[in-house]
């Protein structure tokens, strides 16, 4: 039995009933794929539900505002996921009539798609053999074959989209492709992989060598930036607090937040005095103080950052201010979004 039939044979018996499985709508699916890029299933489904729930058709999502989107999408990360699946949306429901591309290359021109997300539309939807290569792919693909090019290189890239063309079942692409994806998530798993139940076991390069622990290779090139925030939360009187939104581009672009100091090491109150003095000009503050000594850090893929809430009241009416009972109206990252729960509770 070839390498493909044993991936379909095991799909069968083993596969998990997602809700994006139950369709061929394309809207459906892109939306599933391009949630499920850098998240987990169990994470992405019920985001996936309340998304299909509210915008049953692309048009729907094409016509909602993006503050909106934002705040739907919240907890999810990689905010830039969300503003392309808003874009795209317009696109295909404006442009296209609300009927996405049907075809590999027609649908790579979208935002937001290459080629993972474009292969797994064309092939689930209409059964166009394009190979998919996500991490789950490059994991099995890398074991079984015994592959030690660097997944994340160049050649290796090339490599693993030829090998994996390669052994597809283009007869039955739609489940060889879900097939393969769901044999790296759940029998050919990152860490501690269950070897001796696995289907593949008596032909897997990386079992008969040893290398299954070390495989698939990858070269580290992510530099890691620390950086230090400094969150002011001025509240007055009137119980408004000072909320604005983040624009210019980087991370959390058009989310929402409070006054932020970000600094090159770790700054003391005094710091803060002058810094507020320039912000709030000549309102008097009546109170400054810190929510938490012990910096939050919150990882990030290429940064991290060491944050800190300063509690400032004041009894004068401040420029950008909101009233605090309606926040959780506004799309915040999930760091503010846990400090502001914490506040509440």
């Amino acid at each position: 039995m070839s390498f493909s039939h044993k991936i379909l044979q095991w799909y069968r018996l083993n596969m998990r009933h997602l809700p994006w499985r139950e369709t061929r709508d394309p809207y459906l699916i892109w939306l599933s794929e391009i949630m499920l890029q850098q998240t987990r299933v169990a994470q992405g489904t019920p985001y996936f539900l309340k998304f299909s729930g509210k915008y049953p058709t692309v048009i729907d999502l094409a016509k909602a505002e993006e503050e909106e989107v934002l705040k739907l999408w919240q907890g999810l990360g990689y905010y830039s996921r969300a503003r392309n699946l808003h874009a795209t949306a317009k696109k295909v429901a404006f442009e296209f009539n609300g009927d996405f591309p049907n075809t590999y290359k027609e649908l790579l021109k979208l935002k937001g798609v290459g080629d993972y997300t474009a292969s797994a539309i064309a092939s689930i939807c209409f059964n166009e053999p394009k190979a998919v290569v996500d991490g789950n792919v490059y994991r099995v693909l890398a074991r079984y074959f015994g592959v030690e090019k660097a997944i994340n290189s160049t050649e290796g890239i090339k490599y693993f989209k030829n090998l994996a063309t390669e052994v597809m079942n283009s007869e039955r692409i739609r489940d060889y492709n879900q097939g393969i994806m769901e044999f790296g998530a759940l029998q050919c798993a990152p860490k501690n992989p269950n070897c001796t139940t696995c289907p593949l076991k008596h032909s897997c390069v990386a079992l008969q060598k040893n290398l299954v622990a070390t495989l698939p290779v990858k070269i580290n090139k992510t530099k890691v930036r620390k950086r230090f925030f400094n969150y002011l939360v001025i509240i007055n009187d009137n119980d408004e607090v000072c909320f604005q939104q983040r624009t210019g581009k980087g991370i959390w672009q058009n989310l929402w937040e409070f006054p932020l100091i970000e600094s090159k090491a770790k700054i003391e109150k005094s710091e803060i005095i002058v810094q507020l003095k320039k912000l709030t000009e000549s309102a008097l503050i009546t109170d400054i103080y810190l929510y938490n000594d012990k910096e939050i850090i919150h990882k990030l893929s290429h940064q991290h950052l060491y944050t800190r809430f300063w509690i400032i009241k004041t009894r004068e009416l401040l420029n950008n201010t909101i009233p605090i009972a309606t926040i959780d109206d506004y799309p915040v990252p999930v760091l503010l979004a846990d400090f502001i729960k914490g506040i509440k509770t």
